[in-house]
Protein backbone atom coordinates (compact mmCIF):
# COMPACT_ATOMS: atom_id res chain seq x y z
CA UNK A 1 0.00 0.00 0.00
CA UNK A 2 1.37 3.18 -0.89
CA UNK A 3 1.26 6.38 1.28
CA UNK A 4 -1.99 7.70 -0.85
CA UNK A 5 -3.58 4.62 -0.17
CA UNK A 6 -2.75 4.60 3.31
CA UNK A 7 -4.16 7.95 4.28
CA UNK A 8 -7.11 7.10 2.32
CA UNK A 9 -7.97 3.69 4.15
CA UNK A 10 -7.16 5.81 7.48
CA UNK A 11 -9.49 8.69 6.45
CA UNK A 12 -12.27 6.40 4.98
CA UNK A 13 -12.27 3.77 8.27
CA UNK A 14 -12.96 7.26 10.16
CA UNK A 15 -15.52 8.59 8.53
CA UNK A 16 -17.49 5.34 8.61
CA UNK A 17 -16.55 5.71 12.70
CA UNK A 18 -13.68 2.99 12.92
CA UNK A 19 -11.75 4.53 15.34
CA UNK A 20 -10.39 2.97 18.09
CA UNK A 21 -8.57 4.16 20.99
CA UNK A 22 -5.95 2.46 23.36
CA UNK A 23 -7.02 0.96 26.38
CA UNK A 24 -5.62 3.78 28.60
CA UNK A 25 -7.68 6.15 26.60
CA UNK A 26 -10.89 4.32 27.06
CA UNK A 27 -9.99 4.23 30.99
CA UNK A 28 -9.74 7.90 31.18
CA UNK A 29 -12.80 8.74 28.96
CA UNK A 30 -14.71 7.11 31.65
CA UNK A 31 -13.44 9.62 34.02
CA UNK A 32 -14.27 11.81 31.60
CA UNK A 33 -17.56 11.20 31.91
CA UNK A 34 -18.24 10.47 35.52
CA UNK A 35 -16.61 14.06 35.91
CA UNK A 36 -19.40 15.47 33.51
CA UNK A 37 -21.95 14.18 35.69
CA UNK A 38 -23.34 17.75 37.31
CA UNK A 39 -24.14 15.29 39.81
CA UNK A 40 -20.34 13.87 40.18
CA UNK A 41 -19.58 14.60 44.65
CA UNK A 42 -16.01 16.32 45.16
CA UNK A 43 -15.38 13.62 47.15
CA UNK A 44 -15.82 11.23 44.12
CA UNK A 45 -14.12 13.83 41.96
CA UNK A 46 -11.03 13.53 44.35
CA UNK A 47 -11.02 9.93 44.60
CA UNK A 48 -10.90 9.60 40.44
CA UNK A 49 -8.12 11.59 40.31
CA UNK A 50 -5.92 9.95 43.26
CA UNK A 51 -6.74 7.11 40.93
CA UNK A 52 -4.41 8.61 37.84
CA UNK A 53 -1.28 9.62 39.54
CA UNK A 54 -0.10 11.51 36.17
CA UNK A 55 -3.60 13.57 36.68
CA UNK A 56 -3.23 13.90 40.49
CA UNK A 57 0.29 15.30 39.82
CA UNK A 58 -0.21 17.71 37.09
CA UNK A 59 -3.73 19.03 39.26
CA UNK A 60 -1.03 20.06 41.96
CA UNK A 61 1.08 21.70 39.37
CA UNK A 62 -1.14 23.59 37.80
CA UNK A 63 -2.70 24.85 40.88
CA UNK A 64 0.07 26.31 42.24
CA UNK A 65 0.88 28.31 38.80
CA UNK A 66 0.61 32.12 38.74
CA UNK A 67 -2.46 31.77 35.58
CA UNK A 68 -4.25 29.89 37.88
CA UNK A 69 -3.85 31.80 40.96
CA UNK A 70 -1.02 30.01 42.73
CA UNK A 71 1.17 33.33 43.14
CA UNK A 72 1.59 34.90 46.26
CA UNK A 73 -0.26 32.38 48.78
CA UNK A 74 0.91 28.96 50.76
CA UNK A 75 1.21 26.28 48.03
CA UNK A 76 -0.65 23.76 47.39
CA UNK A 77 0.32 20.16 48.75
CA UNK A 78 -2.79 18.07 48.42
CA UNK A 79 -5.41 16.70 44.95
CA UNK A 80 -8.52 18.28 47.05
CA UNK A 81 -7.00 21.52 47.69
CA UNK A 82 -6.09 21.43 44.27
CA UNK A 83 -9.51 20.91 42.84
CA UNK A 84 -11.05 23.81 45.15
CA UNK A 85 -8.37 26.04 43.76
CA UNK A 86 -9.15 25.64 39.73
CA UNK A 87 -12.54 24.14 39.97
CA UNK A 88 -13.99 21.41 37.94
CA UNK A 89 -14.06 22.90 34.21
CA UNK A 90 -10.40 23.26 34.75
CA UNK A 91 -10.08 19.62 35.86
CA UNK A 92 -11.85 18.65 32.60
CA UNK A 93 -9.22 20.10 30.79
CA UNK A 94 -6.31 18.57 32.57
CA UNK A 95 -8.62 14.91 31.95
CA UNK A 96 -8.29 15.52 28.48
CA UNK A 97 -4.82 16.50 28.35
CA UNK A 98 -4.22 13.25 29.57
CA UNK A 99 -6.79 11.54 26.87
CA UNK A 100 -4.47 13.13 24.37
CA UNK A 101 -1.76 12.02 25.90
CA UNK A 102 -1.96 8.58 26.12
CA UNK A 103 -2.45 8.09 22.10
CA UNK A 104 1.07 8.46 22.30
CA UNK A 105 1.73 4.97 24.76
CA UNK A 106 1.14 2.27 21.92
CA UNK A 107 3.32 4.23 19.38
CA UNK A 108 6.58 1.69 19.01
CA UNK A 109 8.85 3.54 16.78
CA UNK A 110 11.74 5.57 17.72
CA UNK A 111 11.36 8.26 15.63
CA UNK A 112 7.64 8.50 15.13
CA UNK A 113 7.56 8.42 19.61
CA UNK A 114 9.99 11.73 19.45
CA UNK A 115 6.97 13.37 16.67
CA UNK A 116 4.68 12.48 19.41
CA UNK A 117 7.11 13.97 21.86
CA UNK A 118 7.25 17.37 20.44
CA UNK A 119 4.21 17.54 19.50
CA UNK A 120 2.82 17.53 23.26
CA UNK A 121 5.53 19.79 23.92
CA UNK A 122 3.34 21.85 21.08
CA UNK A 123 0.33 21.37 22.62
CA UNK A 124 0.92 22.37 26.33
CA UNK A 125 2.06 25.35 25.36
CA UNK A 126 -0.83 26.27 22.75
CA UNK A 127 -2.95 25.41 25.14
CA UNK A 128 -1.41 27.68 28.02
CA UNK A 129 -1.21 30.65 25.66
CA UNK A 130 -4.34 30.34 24.35
CA UNK A 131 -5.33 30.56 28.34
CA UNK A 132 -3.07 33.58 28.79
CA UNK A 133 -4.67 35.41 25.29
CA UNK A 134 -8.00 34.32 26.40
CA UNK A 135 -7.53 35.95 30.25
CA UNK A 136 -5.88 39.23 28.84
CA UNK A 137 -6.83 39.93 25.04
CA UNK A 138 -9.45 38.41 23.33
CA UNK A 139 -11.71 38.36 26.35
CA UNK A 140 -13.27 34.39 25.62
CA UNK A 141 -13.58 32.01 28.19
CA UNK A 142 -10.23 31.16 29.79
CA UNK A 143 -10.90 27.26 30.10
CA UNK A 144 -12.31 27.25 26.41
CA UNK A 145 -9.59 28.31 25.38
CA UNK A 146 -7.49 26.24 27.68
CA UNK A 147 -9.64 22.85 26.71
CA UNK A 148 -9.99 23.68 22.84
CA UNK A 149 -5.66 24.87 23.23
CA UNK A 150 -5.28 20.72 24.42
CA UNK A 151 -7.21 18.89 22.29
CA UNK A 152 -6.77 20.89 18.62
CA UNK A 153 -3.96 18.23 17.51
CA UNK A 154 -5.77 15.11 18.63
CA UNK A 155 -5.92 14.16 14.58
CA UNK A 156 -2.31 14.38 14.76
CA UNK A 157 -2.07 12.22 17.60
CA UNK A 158 -4.33 9.63 15.69
CA UNK A 159 -2.42 9.69 12.86
CA UNK A 160 0.42 9.25 14.59
CA UNK A 161 -0.51 6.74 16.34
CA UNK A 162 -1.82 4.68 13.19
CA UNK A 163 1.62 5.69 11.58
CA UNK A 164 3.17 2.35 13.01
CA UNK A 165 1.15 0.51 10.44
CA UNK A 166 2.22 2.16 8.00
CA UNK A 167 6.24 2.83 7.41
CA UNK A 168 6.56 6.26 5.95
CA UNK A 169 3.74 7.36 6.45
CA UNK A 170 4.52 10.69 7.70
CA UNK A 171 7.71 10.96 5.78
CA UNK A 172 7.87 14.53 3.74
CA UNK A 173 4.61 15.10 1.98
CA UNK A 174 4.66 17.73 -0.60
CA UNK A 175 0.88 17.28 -2.13
CA UNK A 176 -0.35 17.78 1.31
CA UNK A 177 -2.27 14.39 1.77
CA UNK A 178 -1.31 13.62 5.19
CA UNK A 179 -2.74 17.71 6.13
CA UNK A 180 -6.20 16.77 4.07
CA UNK A 181 -6.10 12.73 5.97
CA UNK A 182 -5.41 14.70 9.40
CA UNK A 183 -8.25 17.01 8.85
CA UNK A 184 -10.91 13.93 8.04
CA UNK A 185 -9.71 12.18 11.04
CA UNK A 186 -9.79 15.55 13.00
CA UNK A 187 -13.54 15.95 12.55
CA UNK A 188 -14.15 12.04 13.48
CA UNK A 189 -12.15 11.92 16.68
CA UNK A 190 -13.44 14.84 18.33
CA UNK A 191 -17.03 13.39 17.26
CA UNK A 192 -16.23 10.36 19.21
CA UNK A 193 -14.78 12.48 22.27
CA UNK A 194 -18.07 14.29 22.15
CA UNK A 195 -15.93 17.81 22.08
CA UNK A 196 -18.12 20.82 22.04
CA UNK A 197 -19.04 21.97 18.72
CA UNK A 198 -17.95 25.35 19.23
CA UNK A 199 -14.48 24.07 19.78
CA UNK A 200 -15.04 21.76 17.28
CA UNK A 201 -15.58 24.05 14.39
CA UNK A 202 -13.39 26.74 15.67
CA UNK A 203 -10.42 23.49 15.07
CA UNK A 204 -11.14 23.22 12.40
CA UNK A 205 -11.34 26.47 10.53
CA UNK A 206 -7.41 26.80 12.30
CA UNK A 207 -5.66 25.55 8.78
CA UNK A 208 -5.72 28.40 6.66
CA UNK A 209 -7.92 30.68 8.79
CA UNK A 210 -7.63 34.10 9.13
CA UNK A 211 -7.13 36.21 12.16
CA UNK A 212 -9.55 39.25 12.72
CA UNK A 213 -8.71 42.61 14.12
CA UNK A 214 -8.83 43.03 16.94
CA UNK A 215 -8.36 39.47 18.19
CA UNK A 216 -11.73 38.35 19.34
CA UNK A 217 -12.96 35.28 19.10
CA UNK A 218 -11.89 31.66 19.95
CA UNK A 219 -10.26 30.52 16.18
CA UNK A 220 -8.22 33.76 16.84
CA UNK A 221 -6.91 32.58 20.43
CA UNK A 222 -6.18 29.82 19.06
CA UNK A 223 -4.50 30.90 15.41
CA UNK A 224 -2.14 33.52 17.95
CA UNK A 225 -1.27 30.42 20.49
CA UNK A 226 -0.14 28.44 17.51
CA UNK A 227 1.98 30.83 16.36
CA UNK A 228 3.37 32.10 19.65
CA UNK A 229 3.99 28.56 20.32
CA UNK A 230 8.01 28.22 20.84
CA UNK A 231 7.74 24.55 19.86
CA UNK A 232 6.03 23.99 16.07
CA UNK A 233 3.89 20.62 15.21
CA UNK A 234 6.03 17.92 13.85
CA UNK A 235 3.20 17.64 10.91
CA UNK A 236 3.14 21.27 10.14
CA UNK A 237 6.47 21.90 8.39
CA UNK A 238 5.03 25.57 6.71
CA UNK A 239 4.85 27.06 9.89
CA UNK A 240 6.14 30.40 9.46
CA UNK A 241 7.84 31.86 12.15
CA UNK A 242 5.89 35.28 13.52
CA UNK A 243 7.52 38.42 12.84
CA UNK A 244 9.26 40.77 14.99
CA UNK A 245 6.60 42.19 17.29
CA UNK A 246 6.85 45.71 15.70
CA UNK A 247 6.43 44.69 12.66
CA UNK A 248 2.90 42.63 13.10
CA UNK A 249 -0.37 43.99 13.28
CA UNK A 250 -1.12 42.61 16.67
CA UNK A 251 1.56 45.45 18.26
CA UNK A 252 -1.51 47.33 17.88
CA UNK A 253 -3.38 44.72 20.40
CA UNK A 254 -0.64 44.25 22.86
CA UNK A 255 2.58 45.46 23.62
CA UNK A 256 6.08 43.97 23.64
CA UNK A 257 5.88 43.82 27.30
CA UNK A 258 2.47 42.03 27.78
CA UNK A 259 3.23 39.63 25.18
CA UNK A 260 6.65 38.56 27.07
CA UNK A 261 4.71 38.16 30.38
CA UNK A 262 2.22 36.32 28.43
CA UNK A 263 4.49 34.03 27.58
CA UNK A 264 6.75 33.74 30.05
CA UNK A 265 2.95 32.78 32.72
CA UNK A 266 2.24 30.04 29.44
CA UNK A 267 5.46 28.52 29.86
CA UNK A 268 5.12 28.18 33.58
CA UNK A 269 1.78 26.79 32.91
CA UNK A 270 2.73 24.38 29.86
CA UNK A 271 5.51 22.89 32.33
CA UNK A 272 3.08 22.21 34.93
CA UNK A 273 0.84 20.37 32.43
CA UNK A 274 3.68 17.63 31.87
CA UNK A 275 7.06 17.07 30.01
CA UNK A 276 7.50 15.70 26.88
CA UNK A 277 8.77 12.08 27.77
CA UNK A 278 6.12 9.31 26.87
CA UNK A 279 5.16 7.20 29.48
Amino acid sequence: MNKLEAFGYIAAQAVRGEITFPTSVNAVLRLQLALDDPDCHIDEAIRLVLAEPQLAARTVAVANTAAFGGSGGAPVTNVRSAVGRIGYRRLQALVASLVVRQFGNRIVDPGLRSKAEQLWEHTTHVAAIAHSLARRITGIDPDTALFAGIVHEVGAFYLLARADEFPGLLDDDPENWGALCEDVVSVEVMKKLSIPPLVAEAIGDMRGGWLNMPPSTLLDTLLLANQYAPVPSPLDGKRAPPPPHGESAVDFVFDEQTLSEMLDEAAETARAMGDAVLV
